[in-house]
């Protein structure tokens, strides 16, 4: 009898990075103090392969170290006690402690000891519940809501076009410069930016942000932060990652946006699955922005999402296991994915893209600048 795939495993490809590791990496620039409660060595992880600005300059990043017999028996009060006591030597702005897996697993209320550090130190603080075993997408989603709720501060709206670039981490757009193509294309359409969420922007260009007229969510990291801010403010947003050929589409739609004052993602219409015989692997703003851009150019392609979307367009934009990302190619002549995913496309043509969230570091070199152009692709897609 033929043997059943198992579902709910990965055994060809890799993961993505963690939720945890996300929040790390929204916070970096903020100066803040970011804080894992986790086992000793983890975070190496995340500053090795997770975190590429590690390199140029410092940012508050510490692990809790717990031992076995912390897991086993808990010490909340050191962990309290050993946060406090480093946040009063370093001064943050904020505290942020974020969960892993094991104190998930113990039932450690990561909340409540924020809670109880911020009654210690007088220093704002904030427990994200990440476990390990989510995405970096609900972790940076998480840090990024955490600081539209609590640091954001109530302003008039600037007279002119002026936009907040939420969801902007090296996890998504790595550290070779996209960050300042994608700002640099929305200048170049004449609209300010206020502050970008959380790549070349300072703490108090961050607490400004209400004076935006429209928030541009460029990855989903940035959509619960986006949602806030329109509760708070009354700031509509829009979503798409700005590539060359659906650029234009998103500066429109800015415009639509503060002129109507709704929320639009204009990637949605291109979005076709039916005579679609390209795939695109990965997070669901990037994977259907560079859809819309292909069929702007007369190709037709479909995104894949294998993140905790909540963007989808159907149920199966996006897939949670290896044996569900395979389904979803077997209509595709063509995958467009990290490098990692080549052993799940035997049999199509694969054309690389590297996601650092994805791969880390390895491939850092190959990573295309999109939002400059996209005629690498399409000449291979040829």
């Amino acid at each position: 009898m033929p043997v059943k795939p198992v579902k709910q495993t990965y055994v060809n490809t890799s993961l993505y990075a963690a939720d945890a590791m996300g929040v790390c990496s929204a916070l970096y620039e903020l100066d803040g103090m970011s804080v894992m409660h986790d086992a000793s060595g983890c975070n190496s992880t995340y500053t090795t392969h997770d975190e590429p600005r590690w390199y140029d300059f410092d940012s508050l990043v510490f692990i809790t170290a717990m031992t076995e017999h912390e897991a086993l028996m808990g010490d909340d009060e050191k962990t309290v006690r050993d946060i406090s006591e480093a946040a009063r030597q370093l001064n943050p702005r904020f505290i942020a402690l974020a969960g892993t897996t094991i104190p998930a697993m113990c039932g450690i209320d990561i909340p409540a000891l924020a809670r109880l550090i911020e009654a210690e130190t007088g220093i704002p603080s904030f427990g994200l519940p990440t476990d390990g075993m989510h995405s970096y997408l609900r972790g940076a989603a998480l840090a990024f809501d955490a600081i539209a709720s609590r640091f954001v501060k109530e302003t008039e709206k600037t007279a002119a076009l002026s936009v907040n670039i939420l969801g902007l981490t090296p996890l998504d757009f790595s550290y070779i410069g996209i960050e300042e193509s994608i700002k640099a294309a929305v200048k170049a359409a004449d609209i300010e930016i206020i502050s970008s969420w959380a790549m070349g922007s300072s703490p108090e260009d961050i607490e400004k942000s209400a004076s935006a007229r429209v928030n541009l969510v460029v990855s989903e990291t940035g959509l619960e932060a986006a949602k806030t801010l329109e509760k708070r403010f009354g700031i509509p947003y829009v979503i798409g990652t700005l590539i060359s050929g659906f650029t234009t589409d998103i500066i429109e739609a800015i415009k639509t946006a503060d002129a109507d004052k709704r929320n639009i993602n204009p990637a949605e219409i291109f979005i076709g699955r039916d005579a679609a015989s390209v795939a695109v692997i990965g997070e669901y703003v990037f994977a259907s922005s560079l859809c819309a851009a292909l069929s702007k150019r007369g190709i037709s392609a479909y995104p894949v999402c294998p993140l905790e979307s909540r963007l989808k367009a159907k149920p199966s934009d996006s897939v949670s296991d290896e044996h569900a990302i395979s389904e979803e190619l077997k209509n595709a002549g063509t995958v467009i994915a990290d490098p990692l995913y080549a052993p799940i496309a035997k049999g199509k043509k694969f054309i690389a893209l590297p996601h650092e969230a994805y791969s880390g570091r390895i491939f850092r070199e190959s990573i295309p600048d999109l939002t400059e152009s996209i005629e690498k692709i399409l000449k291979e897609l040829i």
